[in-house]
């Protein structure tokens, strides 16, 4: 199970003990931030606890294969606001090549390229967007061009009570999975 951020976190505790299956996630620009505080004074043996819901992982700038895929993933949306999780176009282009580099390194180890990539924000141009806030980033065009995973999904885009049609770059599908979908790769 994927979320692209912006859901309560209780919510997806919820789901992934109801479903006993993995939850990945990013988080979206209305999500606290996950970051780890420096906890570098706290005794070694003290319990650090880990941010964000529990039972699910997030892969915000991070790859992992789950059940035969590999998937990466990018939070936060383009900054429009102070607050956490969200980025300039400069800032999410360092990002995400910091993982286009961590994708190539798993790419050369495990001879496997990238199956789904996960995001908060849609990649640019793919959303009909009325303002900057829901462009989305460059970045995601570059990566999804690079790499061409089966599919690229994202949130961040509220249709409200209008279905969005699914999107192509290249061979890739791009859904927009808010309020939720059930696809089939």
């Amino acid at each position: 199970m994927l979320s692209c951020g912006d859901l309560p976190f209780d919510y997806l505790e919820y789901l992934v003990s109801r479903l006993d299956v993995p939850l990945l996630y990013v988080p979206g620009n209305h999500d606290p931030n996950l970051q780890s505080p420096d906890l570098s004074w706290m005794p070694l043996r003290a319990e650090v606890p880990i941010p964000g819901p529990a039972g699910c992982d997030n892969i915000d700038g991070r790859i992992v294969d789950v059940r035969g895929l590999r998937i990466a993933g990018l939070g936060g949306s383009l900054r429009y606001k102070e607050g956490a999780n969200q980025y300039t176009q400069p800032q999410m282009g360092r990002r995400a090549l910091r993982l286009e580099f961590l994708i190539r390194l798993k790419r050369l180890r495990a001879g496997r390229k990238l199956d789904v990539l996960v995001t908060h924000a849609p990649p640019f141009g793919v959303a009909e967007a009325k303002d900057a806030t829901h462009v989305g980033f460059v970045a995601f065009v570059r990566l999804i061009r690079s790499f061409q995973p089966v599919l690229a999904v994202h949130g961040h885009i509220h249709a409200f009570g209008r279905t969005i049609p699914e999107r192509r770059i290249g061979a890739t599908r791009v859904v927009n999975v808010v309020p939720s979908r059930i696809i089939e790769i």
